[in-house]
């Protein structure tokens, strides 16, 4: 008797294991370039380089791996949201940022192992847009490093975020 209960449990198993590996094989966004940006999924607790705490991010994959969603809670209680995708048939990656004040869509792709992002940043209450570049690296610790720079004139960069993402309760 347990050996059948085993050898049940053990087809059922099979069985669960044998669906969930299909539903991944069939995902419509199961190609490797879609994969290109999950060393950001995570909870993770973020600092400045000077160490004092900027936030709390939470970077989700949804819809069946076709896009990861952030939500991002300031030290000061500030929220915003993101949607990152990417097109296989551009090899373009895709990030639109709403919220504190700012609206964001920059696009780029990975180069040499870091997610570069750029794009026009718009300033909701005062109208000014400037451009925005983002870079994600991860971290041979295990941390991720997200730069942001700013330029008026596309030429000239200067420094607008520079924070380390180590990971947070949850994962």
């Amino acid at each position: 008797m347990l050996n059948s209960i085993r050898l049940c449990s053990l087809v059922a198993w099979l069985a669960i294991a044998s669906a969930e590996l299909a539903h991944a094989a069939t995902s419509p966004c199961a190609a490797a370039g879609f994969r290109q940006f999950d060393f950001w999924l995570g909870t993770w607790e973020v600092t400045q380089a000077d160490g004092k705490r900027a936030g709390r991010n939470v970077i989700s994959s949804e819809d069946q791996g076709c896009q990861l969603l952030e939500r991002w809670t300031s030290a000061s209680g500030g929220t915003g949201t993101s949607m990152n995708f990417y097109d296989p048939k551009t090899d373009i990656w895709t990030q639109q940022w709403v919220g504190m004040g700012i609206l964001l869509r920059m696009t780029g792709g990975l180069k040499n192992g870091a997610m570069v992002l750029e794009g026009p940043l718009q300033y909701l209450d005062s109208g000014k847009t400037t451009v925005l570049r983002g870079i994600w690296t991860p971290l041979p610790d295990g941390r991720v490093r997200q730069q942001f720079l700013e330029s008026t004139d596309g030429k000239t960069w200067t420094d607008w975020f520079d924070g380390y993402y180590r990971r947070g309760s949850g994962d």
